[in-house]
């Protein structure tokens, strides 16, 4: 868990600092001014203690305040913006993006915008080869899939005793919640969404050793250097953190309403 007097406990923000900000976005002609007020009014701004900082985010500081790092907020909507372009380019041609954040802070949110746009998603616990031992679990995949039509067809209740069902009930719920979330995943995805690369090292490290881009919502304490494309923000704070993905999965979603399907073989033939 991390300490007291991290991001995840806002650090109060003196009036002096707020004065401060007030007056550069006066005179701020950006065309992100509007996206960097607003990460500063969720507190997106604040990162770890200087001696969890990790040096790969120090050009991404605007300076450190009572102990504790402040981003520069322009550069952090600058790395939203690259992200937003990569998501919609992966939306326009039909990719797929896994989104992944277990810790408490994240797992409802990371649920909830998969949701929205129809992406695969990991909130619970990261199965080990999930990715690296695929051919395995699509197998649980294709079991879960048939439990659940088998259940929601009457057909458990018709082929198995009472005991039996209780038995096949626990291990559907136990299928859903490991692999519920990623249950329509048909293949490896394109790219990584995660949520604090550091709580989530085994996915950071099947996706790394299978080339699979990862894109990372994450604070002052990560390595940068192992991720593809990242979003300093701060990422124990749920105001935060649902800022940057609704300004993340809402790029998906907009390259995805432009997605147009290739035909397949047979219907090339037919319109032949």
């Amino acid at each position: 868990m991390r300490s007291k007097g991290s991001c995840g406990s806002l650090v109060p923000l003196n009036a002096s600092f707020a004065f401060l900000f007030n007056l550069y976005m006066a005179t701020n002609t950006s065309p992100d001014k509007n996206l960097i007020e607003r990460l500063f009014n969720v507190g997106a701004h604040f990162g770890f203690s200087k001696s969890r900082r990790h040096p790969t985010v120090k050009p991404y500081l605007f300076g450190n305040k009572q102990g504790t790092d402040i981003f520069n907020l322009e550069k952090t909507a600058e790395l939203i913006n690259e992200a937003k372009q990569v998501l919609q380019k992966l939306g326009e041609e039909g990719k797929t993006v896994l989104m992944v954040g277990t810790k408490d802070e994240a797992s409802v949110l990371v649920k909830d915008q998969a949701i929205k746009a129809e992406l695969p998603y990991v909130v619970n616990r990261w199965i080990g080869g999930m990715l690296t031992n695929w051919t395995e679990i699509k197998k649980r995949l294709a079991r879960l899939k048939n439990l659940t039509e088998e259940g929601e067809s009457g057909e458990l209740e018709r082929k198995y005793t009472k005991k039996e069902r209780v038995i096949i009930n626990r291990e559907l719920e136990k299928l859903t919640t490991n692999f519920g979330g990623i249950k329509t995943m048909e293949k490896l995805p394109d790219l990584l969404l995660i949520v604090d690369p550091r709580h989530e090292v085994s996915a950071v490290a099947e996706a790394r050793e299978l080339n699979i881009p990862i894109m990372s919502v994450m604070s002052s304490d990560n390595d940068m250097s192992k991720i593809n494309y990242p979003v300093l923000v701060n990422d124990a704070l749920q105001g935060s953190l649902s800022l940057a993905l609704e300004e993340l999965v809402g790029a998906y979603e907009t390259g995805k309403a432009a997605y147009v399907p290739k035909p397949g073989r047979g219907e090339e033939k037919t319109r032949r």
